[in-house]
């Protein structure tokens, strides 16, 4: 992090100084979302950014309870799904670390200038209201379509390995639609209005992964932006010089 800023001894004084501060205050924002999610539970265990099952299988859920889909164990599958989807996107969140800091150590001062004042340079739609996600909205403008490239080989790669569960996402993801699609073709299955399910696994798993990682960058985003004097240390001293400038 001591590439993106010069010595914490002197104020931040010129464009160039303000924006490497910037720069600073994103790879705090990222560097953190990212920790937070690659531990263990960063996404299962936080309802902001919890991977639930595709659109697509929302009919199984909502049908959990039907004596037919009860009678093969589906709640039990379901979790199973669940746990496994997001274990994958945890295991592939580290992914996104390098990533970010391409994107923002090649920020421009012009760039970054418009980021402090709470507007994305790399929106197709210009606004004219302060965004308080600007940095995160610009990140998302910058890195999503790469990310998604990062991401989905190592989703996919989690998905079909066990990740301590005693199964892996997709056997579980397989497991779950199999029996279901099984109960679903039946004439019970089709008088109780019960549809078959085809979805990508990995292409929904990546998607939410990345959702989730951006809701965390921009909860970083805000609170930086409005307390910067929470931080201390060196980090501390130019975020608050950084922000006092706005």
């Amino acid at each position: 992090m001591a590439l993106f800023f010069t010595s914490c001894e002197e104020l931040l004084n010129t464009d160039s100084d303000i924006v490497s501060g910037l720069k600073t205050a994103l790879t705090v924002g990222a560097d953190s979302s990212v920790t937070i999610l690659h531990a263990s539970n960063g996404y299962l265990q936080d309802q902001a950014v919890k991977i639930l099952l595709p659109p697509e299988a929302q009919i199984i859920y909502d049908n959990k309870d039907n004596s037919l889909l009860k009678a093969v164990g589906i709640s039990g599958m379901i979790d199973d799904v669940i746990i496994s989807m997001n274990r994958a996107a945890e295991d592939a969140a580290s992914e996104a670390g390098p990533i970010f800091k391409e994107s923002i150590t090649s920020l421009s001062i012009t760039d970054g200038l418009s980021i402090l004042n709470g507007k994305n340079p790399a929106a197709q739609t210009k606004s004219t209201a302060f965004d308080s996600i600007a940095a995160t909205q610009y990140l998302v403008s910058t890195t999503r379509s790469q990310l998604f490239d990062a991401f989905k080989p190592k989703i996919n790669i989690s998905l079909g390995k066990d990740l301590g569960l005693g199964f892996s996402a997709q056997s579980a993801w397989s497991s779950l639609t199999i029996e279901y699609n099984n109960v679903a073709k039946t004439t019970l299955g089709q008088f109780a209005g019960l549809e078959p399910v085809n979805s990508d696994l990995g292409v929904h798993v990546t998607n939410r992964a990345l959702d989730g990682l951006f809701i965390k960058v921009g909860d970083q985003e805000r609170s930086i932006r409005r307390d910067p004097f929470k931080w201390i240390g060196d980090i501390g001293k130019i975020l608050q010089d950084v922000f006092a400038k706005k």
